[in-house]
Formats: C-alpha cells, structure tokens, sequence
C-alpha cells in the first residue's frame, strides 16, 4: 500500500530506531512511547488490522508473537511486557497496519497504561 506509514516505514523510506527485524517482521520503538518499553512489531507485509487476517497470515501473526518477549527482554524489560493488538477505530487503532505494542518497563505501583 502506497500510502500506509507503516508501510513506508517497512520499506525504509521512513526511518525507524529498530529494535528486531527479520524476512516477515520489522519492530521499532514508538516515537510517542507510553512506557519506558514502547516497541511496535508490525508485519512487513501490508495487513489493514487483525479484523483483516487470514490463515495465510498464520506464519506473520506467529511470528509477530514469538518475537515479543526476546524484543522485550532487549529493550528494558525483562520482568514482563503487555502486548497489545488494537483492532479498527473502535478498537482504538490510530495507523491502520497490524501492529502489536510491546509496553513494559518499570511502572508505578497500581499504575495500568493503554496503548493506541
């Protein structure tokens, strides 16, 4: 897609601090980071959202999940992350790519944070 942020990011017409990449998977931290861990796992292949997934995107969306604790662990949160998929408008979804938000790091006691 031609005109999806994510997308020029994945293409490298954008820059991106990178956190892991591989042949199906591009992660990168968050330029409005949430928490002292806030990196995004995005396919590097276009997919509108999670309502948009087919069993041919079962490899991607696997891979996007078995990324998550190592990206995690190397980017300041080895005690646990949350990881979350915002899915359409009123899922909150802001960029309409998949992309799964990798939040961690330390937080106040009782503090919960959401992610866009």
């Amino acid at each position: 897609m031609t005109d999806c942020l994510f997308c020029k990011i994945a293409a490298g017409e954008i820059p991106c601090r990178k956190a892991y990449e591989d042949d199906l998977v591009l992660a990168f931290h968050d330029v409005r980071p949430l928490r002292p861990t806030h990196v995004l796992v995005i396919p590097k292949n276009h997919i509108a959202s999670l309502a948009h997934v087919t069993a041919a995107d079962e490899p991607v969306l696997g891979r996007m999940l078995s990324v998550a604790q190592g990206i995690a662990k190397e980017n300041g949160s080895p005690n646990g992350f949350r990881a979350i998929l915002n899915t359409g408008e009123v899922g909150g979804q802001e960029v309409a790519h998949l992309h799964l938000h990798i939040l961690g790091g330390e937080q106040p006691v009782g503090a919960m944070v959401g992610a866009r």
